[in-house]
C-alpha cells in the first residue's frame, strides 16, 4: 500500500535510469490492489515496452519525461509523466502537450506538485497548453474515467480512483471532450431493427460486401485497415494518424488475442470502405494475474482464464470512408459484430469509446439496446492556469 504524506514532506523528481523506471511502473500494482479492487492490472511487459525508447514506436516522433513523488521516508506516493507528441503538434500545430501516467494517493498536495512537474517541463519544451491523461497518446489507454467506478474497465480502457477528477480540476484543468462506453447484452439487442436498417442500407448503396479478417493476409489486411482508420478519422476531433510503425506494433500486439470472425471489413464493388475490431475483452482473465507477472504463476492462471472466463468483448475501432458516413455502413458492422458475439463465446459487448459530439452514432447504437456504462473525459489547461 502506498503511504500517506504532508505537502512539507513532497519530493518530485525526474526519473533517470533503468531503475528509477522500474521503480514508476511499479506504482500502481501497489496502489491499487488494496484500495480497488475493480482495477484490473495490465502486464507488467507491456507497461514496461510502452516506456522504452527502443520499443515503442511513439518515441520515433514522440518524448516521454516520467516524474515519481515520494515523501520524507523516501516511499513513492505518486507519478505522472510530461508527454511531447510529435504527431499531434505536426497534425494540429497547436503547441499542446499531454500529461498521463498519472497516479497519486488521495492528498491533492501530491497531485499538484506533480502537475507543477509535468506542466513546468512542457513548457521548458516550447508548449503552452496541456491536454490528458494520455498515456502516452490518444491512440493508447486514454482518458480518466468520471463515472463507473464500481465496475471493471475492458481491455485497453482506464481505471482511476473517483477523486482524480477533482483535484484535476481544483489545478485549473477543464473538461474538454467527453467519451461513453456502451454496454451492450445479447439479451436486449433489437435484432429486428437492425436487420430492417441493415437490408435499407443494402438496398441503397448496392455492391456492398461484408467480409471477415483473412489471417493468411493479415499484413495485407493491416494495411488496409491503417489506410481507412486514417482517412475515416481525419476530421474527428483530437485525432492524430498512426505512423505505419505505431499501427504495425499495435497489429502485433492484437494479433496475439485477435478473433478473425470479429474484425470487419466492408467493400463496395471490390474496395474496402469500412471495418470494425471487435476484440475479446482479455481482462476477465487479466484480473486473476493480479500482479501482472506471467511468470512463475501468471501464465498458467492467464491462459487458464482466457479459454473459459471471458465472454465479453470489446469494439474499440470502427472506421467508414468519409465519401460513405451517413450511409449506415456503420450499421451493418455494429450488426454483423453482436450476430456473431455469441457462436463465438461472447454474450456482451463494450463499444468504447465514443465521442460526446457524435450524436449520430451515439443514437444509433442506444437504438439497438445498449446502455451508457461509464462516462470518460479528457482535460486541459492553458499553462498560465496551471496550479
Amino acid at each position: 500500500m502506498m503511504p500517506s504524506t504532508t505537502a512539507s514532506s513532497i519530493t518530485v523528481h525526474p526519473v533517470s535510469g533503468r531503475r528509477e523506471r522500474q521503480r514508476f511502473i511499479d506504482v500502481p500494482y501497489e496502489f491499487y490492489p488494496s484500495r480497488y479492487p475493480q482495477w484490473v492490472p495490465p502486464l507488467r511487459r507491456d507497461e514496461k515496452k510502452t516506456l522504452d525508447p527502443g520499443t515503442n514506436a511513439f518515441f520515433e516522433h514522440g518524448d516521454i519525461q516520467l516524474f515519481l513523488a515520494e515523501n520524507e521516508a523516501g516511499a513513492v506516493v505518486g507519478r505522472v509523466a510530461g508527454i511531447v507528441n510529435g504527431m499531434h503538434l505536426d497534425t494540429h500545430d497547436d503547441d499542446t502537450g499531454f500529461f498521463g501516467f498519472f497516479e497519486c494517493i488521495e492528498d491533492y498536495d501530491v497531485a499538484a506538485a506533480l502537475l507543477d512537474a509535468a506542466t513546468a517541463w512542457l513548457q521548458d519544451q516550447g508548449l503552452d497548453r496541456v491536454r490528458g491523461p494520455a498515456n502516452p497518446s490518444l491512440n493508447d489507454t486514454a482518458g480518466l474515467l468520471v463515472d463507473g467506478f464500481d465496475r471493471e474497465p475492458s481491455i485497453l480502457m482506464p481505471y482511476n480512483p473517483p477523486y482524480y477528477e477533482d483535484f484535476l480540476t481544483r489545478y485549473g484543468f477543464e473538461r474538454v471532450m467527453t467519451m461513453w462506453a456502451y454496454y451492450v447484452h445479447k439479451k436486449y439487442v433489437e435484432y429486428d431493427r437492425l436487420r430492417r436498417g441493415a437490408n435499407l442500407v443494402k438496398r441503397r448503396t448496392p455492391g456492398l460486401d461484408i467480409r471477415s479478417l483473412d489471417m493468411s493476409r493479415f499484413a495485407e489486411e493491416a494495411r488496409t485497415i491503417l489506410d481507412i482508420y486514417n482517412d475515416a478519422w481525419s476530421d474527428n476531433w483530437g485525432h492524430v494518424p498512426m505512423t505505419d510503425r505505431e499501427f504495425e506494433q499495435l497489429a502485433d500486439e492484437m494479433k496475439q488475442i485477435v478473433e478473425p470472425e470479429m474484425v470487419f471489413l466492408i467493400e463496395h464493388e471490390g474496395e474496402p470502405v469500412a471495418f470494425s475490431i471487435t476484440l475479446p475483452n482479455i481482462n476477465q482473465a487479466l484480473k486473476h494475474v493480479p500482479d501482472g507477472r506471467l511468470f512463475p504463476l501468471g501464465l498458467p492462471k492467464l491462459l487458464l482464464h482466457a479459454t473459459y472466463s471471458v465472454y465479453e468483448c470489446r469494439m474499440p475501432l470502427m472506421g467508414v470512408r468519409p465519401a460513405y458516413q451517413g450511409k449506415g455502413l456503420d450499421a451493418l458492422l455494429v450488426l454483423e459484430t453482436i450476430e456473431s458475439g455469441p457462436p463465438n463465446g461472447f454474450d456482451a459487448c463494450e463499444m468504447s469509446w465514443v465521442l460526446d459530439t457524435n450524436d449520430r452514432l451515439k443514437n444509433h447504437i442506444e437504438s439497438l439496446g445498449a446502455v451508457v456504462d461509464k462516462e470518460y473525459a479528457l482535460f486541459e489547461l492553458p499553462m498560465s492556469a496551471a496550479g
